[in-house]
């Protein structure tokens, strides 16, 4: 739940509270008091459903939820007789009364770099994980040769950074890079030349930001 009241962003998945874009601090347990009063508004939060789901199980004096709510006060810039943001049930327990928007912002769509190996008039595209380069056929990168392995080598592409390496799988003929034999993983940059046996594999990676101009030229035409 993404919700914004006045100049602040409550992010319940993230576990942010923002002021415009700046990140402000909360206890967790304070935190969590404010995403439940948020989520329930504009109605009022009886005391004893406040202790059982800020402290489930577990026995607190009262003093401490007043504790919570004044740190969220403090934190929001908020005053308790005259709130712009929590309001105060005597007796009872907690509402939040302002206005809050739902926020639900689709993320930037993402244009992963495009990265392949090239042999001969082939090419070979990587996807995330891991890619088995080998003689047998059901490597991801088949290469029908002798002196090649039949699990030869392998290339993982982190899907978080989309950096890729490259590592031999114990080969007969081993693997090398730019004339070096790797065995452990080896990170690969573009026009990196891969020996896989008698092989030469190129890798390449097209930056991100060619990829996304050419999106923009084909949405233009």
């Amino acid at each position: 739940m993404k919700t914004r009241f006045g100049q602040f962003t409550v992010d319940s998945r993230t576990r942010q509270l923002l002021r415009e874009r700046r990140e402000i601090h909360l206890s967790p347990k304070a935190f969590d008091l404010l995403c439940l009063l948020l989520e329930r508004r504009p109605d009022v939060v009886r005391k004893e459903e406040l202790h059982s789901r800020i402290w489930p199980d577990t026995f607190v004096v009262e003093a401490n939820l007043n504790v919570l709510i004044g740190e969220i006060r403090r934190t929001l810039g908020d005053k308790a007789l005259r709130p712009r943001f929590i309001r105060t049930v005597h007796g009872v327990g907690y509402a939040f009364c302002a206005e809050g928007d739902e926020v639900d912002i689709a993320p930037p769509r993402a244009h992963p770099t495009p990265l392949w190996l090239v042999w001969n008039d082939r090419t070979f595209l990587l996807a995330g994980g891991e890619t088995i380069i080998g003689r047998d056929p059901h490597c991801g990168v088949w290469l029908d040769v002798s002196g090649v392995s039949r699990r030869h080598a392998s290339i993982r592409i982190d899907p978080a950074s989309r950096i890729a390496s490259v590592k031999d799988l114990g080969s007969t003929n081993g693997t090398f890079l730019k004339g070096v034999a790797v065995s452990e993983p080896t990170p690969l940059a573009d026009g990196d030349v891969i020996a896989v046996g008698s092989v030469e594999l190129k890798f390449r990676a097209w930056p991100a930001e060619h990829a996304q101009k050419t999106e923009r030229i084909r949405r233009n035409q």
